[in-house]
């Protein structure tokens, strides 16, 4: 009962607060006295349930203080709005007690409750007809037994029952649905493999009649013409079972994976809260702060509507808090000098939130005096951070960017409010902590606005998925700038450092399969870019071997055995099955620094430079994992560069987009086979000249004849090959490793 009254007290604040601070702008407004009336009646029947005497007579009191001014017999005045909000702070520590101290709580804070009640009474002064509450005895009634001849009135009841679960739990179901999603995906090569089989029935049939037309009448004896009926009647009775089942399992494709993205989706939803829970204490701050300095400030609200998953909500408190107060303080004048400069006396603190590119945008903004670039350019030189000549050529965007700089503070002297310089610290390392980003922007006269740039879950990151050195690495969008494509001659190198120019600025070009994985990188064609970081930061570009497209990805958190892994954050499940790892962007850019500092850092070979540098590439496109891992590491240890296809469209997709040297491929893959992919590539005026060798368990001689009537070069049986035999057939083709 004291678990569902505190959640019954932490929603009836919520409402009291929100309704108190409408009525100090409109007094007489009937919806929020209404509002507020209702609620203290809730919170007085939940009091007398669980026995909590003080709380039933402070909440009936301010019940009769909201029913006097429905009746229009007292006006609810800025003082009177004080000690209302005094009576709601001391409903949340009643219901924040423990439930061993609530005891003690009743004894320990009768004076407070008593000043409360004394302070309703002076609000109801004015209202003679009606009974005062009463400052004296108010403990005197026993715990948890009601007056007498006065009903108890029930705490209202939840339209939905509310349960507790850990955050491990809904953690750990949401893996599992995003597992049962994953594995859902993999009935659909099957069901297409089936289809094969259905086409080849038509084949056989078709196959039977030609024989049947084929031979003269007197050529087939009564024996053989019934063996022949009985085998197209076989053929047919087997084509329409076959066909039958087939679409008995492509229905159950479809339940399955309809119920397994239904159920990801519930379980996702089960981690998302509406902004509008996490910020209702917002502008019950802002108009303490204010009071305290004088001012008049009034909170908006948007986009309270948009989900946020509850454990950023959480931990955006501390930020958005520093953020609001720094508006106040620093941002909005006093309502004198306000007027002055043509503007409402109440200042404005807007705080919106909305989804935008797949991530969670939060804007606090305010439109106060902005920030003075002159005198910040003054503190920070004062305060030794740069030289006076440097901070002249500082941007406005270089310059703010300096408020983020732990102790850093624009004012001289240090308050309860403001002062030591650790607000926005606390905001920008939040930030990070939750894989966003934070911008501020400013103009004078209009205001400051701070822009948050947050992944909408902390389960679940929306990522620029790349391939790097074969591999498939996740960067989460929060980071990324912008992707393109650069040409060999748009890369210029400066004191032995590769860059390439971007709106007017020169950005340094890294190799990411240096950095993730140690290796070298070469230009062929057109080089895919990923350019991370934001304004104000340093700016690189990542060159990797190919861009896979965005994806939302399930967070899985790697074994704390393995420690920190470096540029590495977590692991997450591809939509094949696949695991991709999501990069540290702090980290990563850590160590690009490193490097540079180091000298270490290697430049990406281009084309002109010495051929026995360049390795060639091979595609190896196979849908069983083992049997592609096996061919990857025998023809990167022979020196080979190596990417890997999961199947036939996926390979048919990346020899269109790269240049490769060789492809080795398998014959039954989902999607497209082998022997249709050596088809497309033979017909394909740009690859036709690329050589295919195809590896696969069917050794009989009509596949292999098939497979070179398709166009392949060479054919190998996975049942007989060595790692001697793969790797001569690959020299015969193409030669040794290097050029």
């Amino acid at each position: 009962m004291l678990d569902l009254f505190r959640l019954e007290t932490e929603s009836q604040a919520q409402v009291l607060t929100s309704g108190l601070l409408a009525l100090e702008r409109d007094p007489a407004a009937s919806q929020h006295l209404e509002a507020c009336m209702r609620a203290a009646h809730s919170l007085k029947g939940a009091a007398r349930i669980v026995g909590i005497n003080s709380g039933v007579h402070v909440s009936h009191a301010m019940e009769d203080t909201f029913v006097a001014a429905q009746r229009g017999d007292i006006l609810l005045r800025q003082e009177h709005i004080d000690v209302l909000l005094r009576c709601v702070d001391l409903f949340n520590r009643i219901a924040s007690t423990s439930q061993s101290e609530l005891n003690q709580w009743e004894e320990n804070r009768g004076d407070e409750v008593a000043l409360a009640l004394s302070d309703l009474k002076d609000v109801l002064a004015g209202f003679p007809d009606m009974e005062k509450p009463q400052a004296e005895n108010v403990l005197a009634a026993p715990v948890g037994k009601p007056e007498d001849g006065v009903a108890i009135d029930a705490p209202q009841e939840a339209h939905e029952q509310v349960l507790r679960i850990t955050s491990v739990h809904l953690n750990r179901l949401l893996g599992l649905t995003g597992e049962a999603l994953v594995e859902s995906r993999w009935l659909r090569p099957f069901t297409e493999s089936m289809l094969k089989l259905k086409r080849l029935h038509y084949d056989i049939d078709r196959l039977v009649e030609t024989l049947r037309g084929a031979l003269p009448e007197n050529a087939l004896n009564e024996q053989s013409v019934h063996a022949l009926n009985e085998v197209r009647r076989l053929v047919l009775q087997s084509h329409h079972g076959l066909g039958k089942r087939l679409a008995e399992l492509e229905m159950h494709d479809h339940r399955a994976s309809n119920l397994a993205h239904l159920m990801y989706t519930e379980a996702m939803s089960c981690r998302m809260r509406p902004f509008t829970d996490g910020v209702l204490w917002l502008p019950r701050m802002a108009r303490d702060v204010a009071r305290t300095l004088g001012k008049q400030v009034r909170v908006e609200l948007v986009g309270e509507s948009t989900h946020v998953d509850r454990e950023i909500l959480e931990k955006l408190e501390a930020p958005l808090g520093h953020l609001v107060r720094n508006a106040i303080d620093h941002g909005i004048c006093s309502p004198d000098e306000r007027r002055a400069r043509g503007k409402p006396a109440d200042g404005l603190v807007r705080v919106e939130a909305r989804h935008h590119g797949g991530m969670l945008q939060i804007e606090v903004a305010d439109d106060g005096r902005g920030i003075d670039l002159d005198r910040l350019r003054e503190s920070i030189v004062r305060r030794k951070l740069t030289s006076a000549e440097t901070a002249e050529r500082l941007s406005d965007d270089e310059l703010l960017e300096f408020l983020f700089l732990p102790g850093f503070s624009m004012k001289d002297s240090v308050t309860d409010i403001s002062g030591r310089g650790v607000g926005l610290d606390v905001v920008r390392n939040m930030v990070k902590r939750l894989r966003g980003s934070v911008r501020v922007f400013s103009e004078a006269e209009k205001g400051t606005r701070f822009q948050l740039l947050l992944p909408l879950s902390q389960s679940v990151v929306r990522a620029l998925l790349a391939d790097v050195g074969g591999e498939p690495y996740a960067f989460p969008l929060a980071a990324v700038v912008r992707t393109l494509k650069l040409r060999k001659e748009e890369i210029g190198v400066l004191e032995g450092r590769q860059f390439f120019p971007m709106d007017g600025r020169a950005i340094g070009l890294i190799s990411t399969q240096q950095v993730l994985q140690g290796g070298t990188q070469s230009i062929d064609g057109d080089l895919p870019v990923i350019v991370i970081g934001h304004a104000g930061n340093d700016i690189y570009g990542l060159a990797v071997d190919r861009l896979l497209g965005e994806h939302e990805l399930v967070v899985r958190a790697l074994d704390h055995r393995l420690g920190k892994i470096r540029n590495i954050a977590a692991g997450a499940l591809m939509e094949d099955g696949r695991p991709a790892l999501i990069v540290d962007i702090e980290d990563l850019m850590r160590s690009v620094d490193k490097l540079i500092a180091t000298r270490d850092l290697g430049t990406l070979r281009t084309g002109t430079e010495s051929g026995r540098a360049k390795r060639k590439r091979v595609l190896v496109v196979d849908d069983s994992l083992t049997v592609r891992e096996l061919v990857r590491t025998l023809l990167d240890n022979a020196g080979y560069e190596v990417e890997v296809a999961v199947d036939g469209m996926d390979g048919w997709n990346a020899i269109r987009t790269a240049h490769y040297d060789l492809m080795v491929t398998d014959v039954d893959m989902p999607r497209m086979d082998g022997i249709e992919l050596v088809t497309l590539i033979k017909k394909d005026s740009h690859l036709k000249t690329t050589p295919v060798l195809i590896v696969s368990y069917k050794d009989r001689e009509e596949d292999r004849r098939r497979g070179l009537e398709a166009g392949a070069d060479y054919y190998l049986a996975k049942g007989s090959f060595h790692d001697e035999s793969l790797l001569e057939a690959v020299v015969d083709l193409i030669g040794e490793a290097s050029e």
